[in-house]
């Protein structure tokens, strides 16, 4: 037994080493000589995405809640900052409603119009389970879609909504590509840490457990539906904070934001990195990240690409990479390159002897 206990503490120190020590390279990244201002763009994208995929992880990996229209909290929160900023805070270039912190104010309101939707949808969506609700979400994120399609005055349509977010306006004067991915990096450690803290609360262990058994749950007196219901306004408010920052990062806002592709690759994500391990979709996003903007630049089957990727982690990898790292034949193999305590067995024909006893 304890054996068992320090072998866990043991690797708790080492995760939270790793964590540490992913975080020191991310703030150094940047100040390298070969990361220029295109990299640095790519890298605040896969962190932004990052929070994306980790906020569907706690519906899929945490709740057992498969959800195909997550997009519609990304692209509200977008939306919703960058019409705020367009037509209220700076409806004419360089005549910017004096409102300190134009920045936090346009995405806080996104990152709420995001929970609000998410509350807004769940009363329907957690009437229903399996099939019906995948198929629900991914209705009401085309009905989104449709109304930013069709709500020209406001959204521009289908030739999307470009914002000029001008320095000194919504932006500190020194807010460059760099100073950026700082920020997206402080959002990234903040929504990490609130979602771990959730997910290792006692409100998570009864996500898990509705995961698990939802009869059983139900059996043992927990509201359910409120646990459900709780979860969903979570992941819409972490996806809204994902949305409201691509949207600053990007000066754009499309209806293909909302559409299904981004689901079914935040989907994708998840189940690369691994469901239920909440660090595992992170490195999800940045692999496909990565791969989105590396293959498109040699095919325009790109998607197709990622689409065996998905059928292959599926099929042969269905824990992710997190799980794979996790496994038990990946600690054997650590145990026996760094090798470890070692034990002796005792015959079957023989009791254990004094000497062997103390080992």
């Amino acid at each position: 037994m304890g054996d068992a206990i320090s072998s866990l503490r043991g690797r708790r120190r080492v995760f939270l080493w790793a964590v540490i020590g992913a975080v020191i390279a991310l703030v150094i990244l940047p100040q390298l000589p070969f990361v220029d201002t295109y990299w640095t763009g790519i890298l605040s994208r896969m962190l932004i995405f990052a929070i994306f995929a980790m906020s569907l992880d706690l519906l899929i990996g945490y709740t057992g809640l498969p959800s195909l229209g997550h997009a519609a909290f990304f692209g509200a929160g977008a939306y919703s900052s960058a019409i705020f900023y367009k037509d209220i805070l700076c409806p004419e270039r360089g005549e910017c409603v004096a409102i300190v912190g134009n920045f936090w104010f346009a995405l806080l309101l996104g990152i709420a119009v995001s929970g609000i939707i998410a509350a807004l949808f769940g009363l329907l969506v957690l009437r229903t389970r399996g099939a019906y609700f995948i198929m629900i979400t991914l209705a009401l994120a085309q009905m989104l879609w449709a109304i930013t399609w069709g709500w020209r005055s406001k959204t521009n349509g289908d030739d999307g909504l470009s914002v000029l977010f001008e320095a000194g306006a919504a932006l500190p004067s020194s807010f460059n590509a760099e100073a950026f991915f700082y920020v997206v990096l402080g959002f990234f450690v903040a929504s990490t840490a609130l979602m771990y803290l959730i997910v290792r609360s006692p409100f998570g262990q009864a996500l898990q457990g509705i995961r698990e058994s939802e009869s059983r749950m139900l059996v043992l007196g927990y509201n359910v539906w409120l646990y459900k219901y709780l979860a969903f306004i979570l992941a819409g408010i972490f996806a809204g904070v994902a949305g409201s920052l691509f949207v600053y990062l990007n000066n754009f806002v499309s209806p293909l934001d909302i559409w299904i592709l981004p689901s079914a690759e935040a989907f994708l994500m998840v189940v690369l990195g691994g469901p239920g391990t909440l660090f595992g979709p992170a490195i999800g996003a940045g692999a496909i990240v990565f791969l989105e903007n590396f293959l498109s630049d040699y095919t325009e089957r790109w998607l197709l690409i990622l689409g065996t990727i998905y059928v292959v982690v599926v099929l042969f990898a269905p824990q992710g990479i997190f799980g794979i790292a996790r496994s038990e034949w990946v600690r054997k193999i650590m145990r026996d390159t760094f090798g470890g305590r070692r034990t002796v067995a005792a015959a079957p024909d023989r009791p254990l002897t004094k000497d062997e006893t103390k080992e």
